[in-house]
């Protein structure tokens, strides 16, 4: 009989239903067997929506871990849940796929990786333009020796006016840890970093800024994520640079925003290297290399297009480490480094000082 992993999905919000879900629903292997959402609407919707009977469907996560049948949890909920309910499902003996960001702070991350540590159990963090057809080739091609040594890079998401759930989760600091640091940082950081050859981050120094909290103007589809509350709370930044120093003495300038006055758009991740450089951006997707041949610099751009944005892939790895013991590109060591890189850049734009990690 064909192995199938139970999958419990904590949180029926959009990237639980509309991309963690169809996500599974492609795998032969895997099936959510059960729901979990604070809001009853959503939970017996998206219950119903995969067949689900009534006593699969939940409103508290405790209760949900108490069902027979299920061998991990995934979790899509606001990002302040994310260490609570991770660290109970591993010491319920279940594996844990999280979305991104890994918690809030420092500290949760830690018990997440404490628990992991030690209930055995699989914990992985959604880190999906590692998965990126792009990401794959550069990977393989620095793995391969062809950029040489890896010094310095930049990245960065850059929205000119896509404030998520303006006033809601997404804006309000308690629930959501920041602004658009550990909302879009999260990504092109960790990216920049895998594509690097994970470096440990040794000094962060940073400037964050709140200039559009009372602009109404959208032209972005992020815009749309979470859900708005008018006069809500809006105690996050909208913008946030700074630049990360390394202990093999590489380094990387970081920048993210929610809205700024730049031309579109972006996503983006430079790195140079000292045979050849990169550089690649969501504007056209495409990767490009900048190398040298027979005393000539020389442009290559490799025929390679993102056709996915890594999710599906990054949820398929999760079931392929759980299922059949593949390696984790993912590990928690990342995760606690991720966060404490955002942890101290918060805490340098308050103190205007570089902190040591």
């Amino acid at each position: 009989m064909e192995k199938k992993l139970r999958i419990a999905l904590v949180g029926c919000g959009g990237m639980g239903t509309r991309v963690h879900g169809p996500a599974f629903a492609e795998m032969p292997d895997a099936e959510i067997v059960a729901v979990c959402d604070i809001m009853p609407k959503k939970a017996a919707d998206y219950g119903a929506a995969l067949g689900l009977s009534a006593d699969r469907i939940c409103t508290d996560y405790r209760e949900l871990l108490k069902m027979d049948g299920i061998d991990a949890v995934d979790i899509a909920t606001p990002n302040k849940f994310h260490s609570e309910i991770a660290v109970a499902a591993m010491n319920a003996g279940k594996h844990v796929f999280c979305e991104k960001p890994d918690a809030i702070n420092v500290q949760e991350v830690q018990k997440m990786k404490d628990a992991a540590e030690s209930s055995g159990k699989i914990l992985m963090v959604m880190r999906n333009n590692r998965y990126r057809e792009t990401a794959q080739y550069l990977k393989k091609f620095i793995a391969d020796g062809e950029m040489g040594e890896i010094y310095a890079g930049r990245c960065g998401w850059q929205r000119r006016r896509g404030i998520p759930g303006k006033g809601g989760w997404f804006t309000t600091k308690a629930i959501s840890g920041g602004g658009p640091l550990i909302d879009l940082g999260v990504h092109m950081i960790d990216l920049a970093i895998y594509l690097m050859g994970n470096p440990r981050p040794i000094t962060v120094s940073g400037c964050t800024y709140c200039k559009f909290a009372n602009s109404d103007i959208e032209d972005s589809v992020n815009s749309s994520f979470g859900e708005k509350v008018e006069n809500g709370t809006f105690d996050v930044e909208d913008l946030a640079m700074g630049f990360i120093r390394f202990d093999n003495g590489a380094c990387l300038q970081i920048e993210f925003s929610w809205a700024s006055n730049v031309d579109c758009e972006r996503q983006f991740v430079e790195l140079r290297g000292t045979k050849a450089g990169s550089k690649w951006e969501t504007t056209d997707g495409v990767l490009r290399l900048y190398t040298e041949n027979y005393g000539k610099t020389v442009d290559i751009t490799p025929n390679v297009t993102d056709h996915s944005m890594g999710h599906p892939e990054n949820l398929r790895h999760f079931v392929d480490c759980v299922l059949y013991g593949k390696q984790p590109m993912f590990v928690p060591q990342q995760g606690l480094d991720m966060v404490k890189v955002l942890e101290a850049m918060y805490r340098s734009a308050a103190e205007g000082k570089e902190i040591a990690l």
